[in-house]
């Protein structure tokens, strides 16, 4: 009967080749690199680049919402114009407010392209100030007689 060492003893005496180590390298590579790329942690310049663009996209879009919203409300005839744009249809509802023009910066003649649809939306939530002579009272604050 022949003894076996114990794994111990295995363990402490093994002594792997130089293949052995390049090969070990190149699994430890490889793994770090499919690990890498899987979880999402990682992406190439390609992917990174487009990611900017869509960011890049999305705030001026934002940006172009806000602007619009804020000259929607400055107005002339802001309540009667967000009456107008609720009764029209929802799905024309970016038309009006292109047509209308205030997702059309100052000195561009294009409109910004995603810009509207934001715009509807923040319309729609938005809760527009009272004409100048609605909000005033009657009587000046302090001076009730």
């Amino acid at each position: 009967m022949t003894d076996k060492p114990s794994f111990s003893v295995r363990w402490r005496e093994y002594r792997p080749s130089k293949t052995m180590y390049f090969w070990s390298c190149v699994f430890c590579v490889a793994a770090t690199a499919v690990i890498g790329f899987a979880s999402g942690a990682w992406v190439t310049g390609t992917k990174a680049a487009r990611m900017a663009d869509g960011a890049a996209e999305q705030a001026r879009d934002q940006l172009a919402a806000s602007y619009c919203v804020a000259r929607f409300e400055t107005g002339t005839d802001a309540i009667t114009e967000l009456a107008e744009l609720k009764k029209t249809e929802s799905w024309m509802q970016d038309d009006f407010i292109v047509k209308g023009g205030w997702v059309t910066p100052p000195g561009s003649k294009e409109p910004v392209k995603g810009a509207a649809d934001l715009c509807v939306q923040k319309l729609l939530v938005a809760k527009l100030p009272l004409p100048k002579a609605a909000a005033s009272p009657a009587t000046p604050p302090g001076n009730s007689g």
